[in-house]
């Protein structure tokens, strides 16, 4: 296991745990956003990890930026807008890195998940909650609009539920946001833990070069029209299928 004041880093088998905050609800200030990128990158290059869980424990999976660093930049020349093009930037990058992995990234919620905090859950590949978990994009109560948390949330569920979130600004359940496909499923919050960490170590173990290969090419071609997409998903097929691993395993198996 691994600290910083930020994050920690715990690995059991192939499945590396990022816990945020360190046991302390922290938001996504620069140093976060820079923390986290930083441990994504490294265990998606980790030879040893093949699945990522990450975790936001207690009542604040993640609340998003820090509205206090936000307001300290207020003061400057430009009245922070130098700051929140590097922040918002950045924070961008980070979200891409996680859906753009290719080991698959797994949030697990127990508390709320709101602004930057639900972009991020909506950027991991899967995400299982407690039955108190709630989320959240309150941009809007605030004087503004939750926009570049959408743009992740709006690839996880229609646009009706998105623009419900985003346009009231108040909390959903976690029934609302498994009807919605915000997350895959609900469970008691004893067995949350044990049940993901089942299912990475199950993950973990699939041909990782499939794995990967075939999460990004299921993401780029939902942007694609129809006749693309067949043909970037068959490239990347028929790439698993010339695998060097999966021909000595077929011919082992169909020579019997």
């Amino acid at each position: 296991m691994t600290m910083s004041a930020l994050i920690e880093t715990a690995q059991e088998g192939q499945v590396q745990v990022l816990t945020l905050g360190n046991g302390v609800a922290h938001p996504l200030s620069l140093a976060m956003i820079a923390a986290l990128h930083e441990a994504i990158d490294a265990a998606a290059a980790d030879a040893g990890t093949n699945v990522i869980v990450l975790h936001g424990p207690g009542k604040i999976f993640c609340a998003g930026h820090d509205l206090k660093e936000i307001a300290r930049h207020r003061s400057e020349p430009d009245h922070g807008r130098a700051y929140l093009e590097e922040l918002f930037t950045a924070c961008g990058q980070m979200m891409m890195a996680i859906t753009m992995s290719p080991k698959p990234v797994i949030a697990i919620c127990e508390g709320i998940a709101t602004a930057g905090g639900l972009q991020l859950l909506a950027s991991c590949d899967l995400a299982y909650a407690s039955p108190g978990a709630t989320f959240c994009l309150p941009g809007v109560v605030n004087g503004g609009f939750c926009t570049t948390p959408a743009v992740a949330v709006s690839r996880a569920v229609g646009r009706k539920q998105v623009m419900e979130l985003a346009l009231s600004g108040t909390p959903v359940n976690a029934d609302w946001a498994l009807s919605a496909g915000l997350i895959n499923r609900i469970l008691p919050e004893n067995e949350l833990m044990p049940f993901v960490m089942d299912f990475a170590k199950t993950l973990a173990s699939r041909h990782q070069k499939a794995v990967g290969d075939g999460k990004q090419a299921l993401y780029r071609q939902l942007d694609m029209p129809l006749a693309e997409a067949y043909d970037h998903a068959t490239g990347v097929m028929i790439g698993h299928f010339m695998d060097s691993e999966r021909i000595a395993r077929d011919l082992e198996k169909w020579a019997r």
